[in-house]
């Protein structure tokens, strides 16, 4: 298994695909990134530091054997395990081209677009429309791509994903909006299963995904560049003489297809944190996690159920029924579970106000999803926060008749995940508590 140290900055996300990539892998990477260990621009153009990586290039790694590696797609692949790299050499291959589409096809449009929305990069219309229309032509590719899969490549998470979802985390926080990111559902649901993965969560914390698009700030630009201070006749003489060069500078910089350079990509700002939606809901004498435990630690038949019925507050919640729009696009039954398991991964924020049963039923190529959902007021829950939107719509929603004798059937079935759904048997369920 490898070991050594990374050589870095802060928020460098060419680092975070190395260490994301050791999370899985068991890998023991140590990071030294802060002052006075290294300083980008001073430690990594040290004497010292040449010597072991001529280039200057960070991230940099140093394996515990004395392995020098200084571009991060090699050094992920060094840290990472079989499963990682692709265990047949198909699959290999098949890492390879999405590690190189998410470099050459994601990274350098979204630094164009994003970077002037930072302030760190002048705004060029031009620029701005050619590269939004190539972040469209990937994600178009890969919404049909994951139209049938969970990740990338086989049915587990390797270097392919780690790359991609990674360049992909600055669109997501900056300009991909819900109306720029409502065609691409199928990329919005793997994006998210991918940055909720405990191992990627340890490296990147909470991804918010954007509310609105983010623009260029002249201001912010001005002050970064250097232009926010002196008189009218020095900022005048700066216009002139520094601000073109500067320009010229990181734009070039920007439009090179290297791996890793020595400038840090700005942090990205800290969404705003979101109201919860039910902070003024009427007290309710159904109590949701007193449900939840007797679910879970009762006979089903025998104690939950009629604790349910007995104690549903009618006019504070209610219950869901959904069911899959596109059955004909399941396969596998593994495959459908693992689509419930990413949704409700993506719906972690919504524990504390919903319950459901959902069930596959049926058998390979001939399965179908359906659930049972119990959740706080009268309406559909999901618009209330743009962040529990993303799979829904590929569900059909309708409220439930709690005096119908056949909808309560329907209900404890679901319950029970046990029993007739629609002439099919349980093939897997899972409960979202």
């Amino acid at each position: 298994m490898a070991s050594g140290t990374l050589y870095t900055y802060p928020e460098n996300v060419r680092a975070q695909k190395v260490l994301i990539a050791a999370k899985y892998s068991g890998a023991n990477v140590a990071v030294v990134q802060d002052p006075p260990a290294f300083k980008l621009g001073e430690t990594n153009k040290s004497p010292d530091f040449l010597k072991k990586f001529p280039l200057g290039k960070v991230p940099a790694f140093e394996g515990s054997d004395g392995t020098l590696l200084y571009e991060s797609n090699a050094i992920a692949y060094y840290v990472a395990n079989e499963q990682l790299r692709g265990s047949t050499t198909k699959d290999q291959a098949l890492v390879q081209q999405f590690v190189n589409l998410a470099d050459n096809e994601i990274l350098p449009s979204a630094a164009t677009w994003v970077y002037p929305t930072l302030g760190v990069m002048q705004y060029n219309k031009q620029n701005t429309e050619r590269a939004k229309e190539q972040i469209k032509k990937v994600l178009s590719y890969l919404q049909e791509y994951l139209k049938t899969r969970t990740f990338l490549v086989g049915e587990r998470i390797t270097l392919a994903d780690i790359s991609v979802g990674c360049n992909l985390i600055v669109l997501y926080k900056q300009v991909l909006d819900p109306a720029f990111r409502k065609p691409y559902g199928n990329v919005n649901r793997y994006f998210t299963t991918l940055v909720n993965q405990s191992e990627f969560k340890e490296v990147l914390g909470q991804v918010t995904l954007a509310d609105k698009q983010a623009q260029f700030d002249a201001a912010k630009f001005a002050e970064l560049s250097g232009g926010g201070g002196g008189g009218k006749k020095d900022k005048k003489k700066e216009k002139k003489q520094e601000k073109p060069k500067q320009e010229k500078k990181k734009e070039s910089k920007k439009a090179k297809k290297d791996d890793d350079d020595d400038e840090p990509p700005p942090d990205v700002p800290p969404e705003p944190k979101k109201a919860d939606p039910f902070a003024n809901a009427p007290k309710s004498s159904f109590i949701l996690d007193d449900w939840k435990k007797v679910y879970s630690n009762e006979d089903t038949i025998k104690k939950a159920i009629p604790y349910f019925w007995e104690n549903l507050d009618r006019e504070n919640w209610s219950v869901w029924y959904s069911e899959y729009k596109y059955p004909e696009e399941l396969k596998m039954v593994f495959m459908s579970s693992n689509l419930v398991g990413g949704m409700f991964q993506r719906l972690d924020k919504m524990r504390k106000h919903a319950f459901a049963s959902v069930v596959i039923s049926g058998t390979d190529n001939n399965n179908t999803i359906t659930g049972v959902w119990l959740w706080r007021g009268q309406d559909l829950i999901f618009p209330l926060d743009t962040n529990w939107t993303i799979d829904y719509d590929v569900y059909s929603w309708r409220k439930m008749d709690l005096d119908d004798e056949a909808e309560k059937k329907l209900i404890e079935t679901h319950l029970l995940q046990d029993g007739d759904f629609g002439g099919k048997e349980c093939a897997d369920a899972k409960t979202f508590k």
